[in-house]
């Protein structure tokens, strides 16, 4: 059963009497407990169809639905449902005590109960020893902790979440979308989390909706969104991609793609979605490997024209012998040979991480 249903949703503004679009015909299904994300750059719509979800936006047209009852026209407090805003939204002149159970006390819950719920929630966020504190007296993370306990002692059936990681410094942004997912995963809220971060929407989710220009361009399991991408913005927003105009043919009865004028043979079900001999190959950087004594298949020449290790990886920048640029992510071994720039290497696909689009 579905926990949230968004129904054909529709935001407009006037900006200098002219109409802007913000949201147009949205529409998702939400199963209980489910963590979605959505994702996007700048003005794609992701926030404003956060903000209809918690209230603080009227939709232009459409509905949302919570638990069977619609809630399109309710006020934020009206609705079951909280948000962990991006500035924490503390009230600095409160104890992290009296921040947390703020929601609770407007609904008027008994004191005993109140007590109780403190007593649980401080040990869920670890914050036991931090109860009399004032916001100032917390670090970033603490501060994040108290704005997510207060979002989630009031038991709410939807848990909104407007770019909650982003003043937070790399490594602890890293500590605390693992924490926020645990906690999501324990309590089993549902949950719907806005973030411009790939690599934070790919950890943290269940199911990522990609977003552009206000509509839904892709929906999916991060997985499904990152390797088959079906469009070329996903494609192209989601990390580093190389984009091949191939051709798709069959040789001996066999079929595959033709690149650097080599054949390269593959499961046809690979360019299902391209009905034209024309294609391009979408090949992510981590797609391509260097050719090796145990490696089977015909492999391509390439040279290479920029190196930055990284650690684990090197990440190239390479020439093929007709001219063509393209980047790959190769993993660094400690008994490997080195890479070298101006090196001439041999480079083969890996077919689990390649997909096709339509020719551009």
């Amino acid at each position: 059963m579905s926990n949230l249903e968004i129904k054909n949703l529709r935001k407009t503004f006037v900006n200098r009497e002219k109409e802007v679009v913000a949201v147009n015909d949205f529409s998702i299904s939400i199963p209980k407990g489910q963590f979605v994300t959505l994702l996007g750059p700048s003005g794609c719509g992701k926030t404003t169809v956060l903000r209809m979800l918690g209230g603080f936006e009227t939709p232009s047209s459409g509905s949302i639905w919570l638990n069977e009852k619609e809630v399109t026209s309710l006020a934020p407090h009206q609705r079951n449902s909280t948000m962990v805003f991006q500035s924490y939204a503390l009230f600095p002149h409160m104890s992290v005590r009296d921040n947390i159970l703020y929601g609770l006390k407007l609904r008027k819950t008994p004191a005993q109960q109140l007590s109780e719920k403190l007593d649980n929630i401080l040990k869920i966020v670890n914050l036991e020893a931090y109860e009399h504190r004032k916001p100032n007296e917390l670090s970033g993370g603490q501060q994040q902790r108290v704005a997510l306990a207060r979002a989630i002692i009031v038991e709410p059936d939807l848990l909104l979440f407007d770019e909650p990681l982003s003043n937070l410094d790399a490594k602890l942004r890293e500590s605390m979308r693992s924490e926020i997912r645990a906690l999501q995963q324990r309590l089993g809220i549902t949950s719907v989390y806005v973030t411009h971060d790939q690599v934070e929407a790919l950890a943290i989710s269940d199911t990522v909706i990609v977003m552009n220009q206000g509509k839904i361009e892709q929906m999916g399991t991060p997985e499904e969104i990152y390797f088959h991408p079906k469009t070329f913005f996903v494609a192209d927003f989601l990390g580093a991609t190389n984009f091949f105009d191939v051709k798709l043919t069959e040789r001996n009865q066999q079929f595959g793609f033709e690149f650097e004028n080599i054949f390269f043979e593959m499961d046809a079900s690979l360019a299902a979605n391209v009905s034209t001999p024309m294609s391009t190959l979408v090949c992510r950087p981590e797609a391509l490997a260097l050719d090796s004594p145990v490696s089977v298949g015909p492999n391509f020449d390439a040279e290479l024209i920029d190196l930055v290790f990284t650690g684990l990886f090197y990440e190239c920048g390479l020439k093929t012998s007709s001219g063509l640029k393209l980047k790959a992510k190769i993993p660094a071994r400690p008994s490997q040979k080195h890479l070298r720039l101006g090196e001439k290497v041999k480079l083969k696909f890996d077919f689990d991480l390649i997909s096709f689009l339509p020719a551009r």
